[in-house]
């Protein structure tokens, strides 16, 4: 089973690797700068943005999982949004997506979180199944607007 730990700044090579497999699964790019102050701010000693990752028995970098927590308006603690989880694909149905998920849950009962939540692409059929087994769909449907 793979192991979990915070992210380093010694993950820098391993974390980019799955950073950039990751934005490639979403189809998407982002400048060398924004994924370096991601990087930043995930190792800064007081983490605006908390981010873990799994290897394998071999210490294979093998899926990362990053969040935050905000306040909430409909708790008296805050919320913590899941905003990023990849899992390569060789290692899909494995159980570390699952246990990513669970390691940021027990991380945000831990800090008093009132609930975790994110949000995934509806074509995301394989993320979806393990979704809808580990969690329960809010309903709600999202909308943005680009700035």
């Amino acid at each position: 089973m793979a192991s979990i730990a915070p992210v380093t700044r010694d993950d820098y090579d391993d974390w980019l690797m799955l950073w950039n497999a990751y934005l490639v699964f979403y189809e998407t790019t982002l400048d060398a700068e924004t994924s370096s102050v991601t990087f930043q701010r995930l190792t800064d000693p007081e983490p605006p943005i908390h981010g873990a990752i799994a290897r394998d028995d071999e210490g294979a970098a093998v899926g990362i999982v990053h969040w935050l927590t905000h306040p909430a308006t409909w708790a008296k603690t805050d919320y913590c949004y899941l905003e990023d989880l990849y899992v390569r694909s060789d290692q899909r149905g494995t159980g570390i997506g699952k246990a990513l998920i669970e390691h940021v849950r027990g991380w945000a009962e831990r800090n008093g979180s009132a609930k975790v939540y994110w949000l995934t692409a509806e074509s995301n059929t394989t993320a979806r199944a393990l979704y809808d087994r580990v969690s329960t769909r809010s309903g709600m449907i999202h909308y943005q607007i680009g700035l």
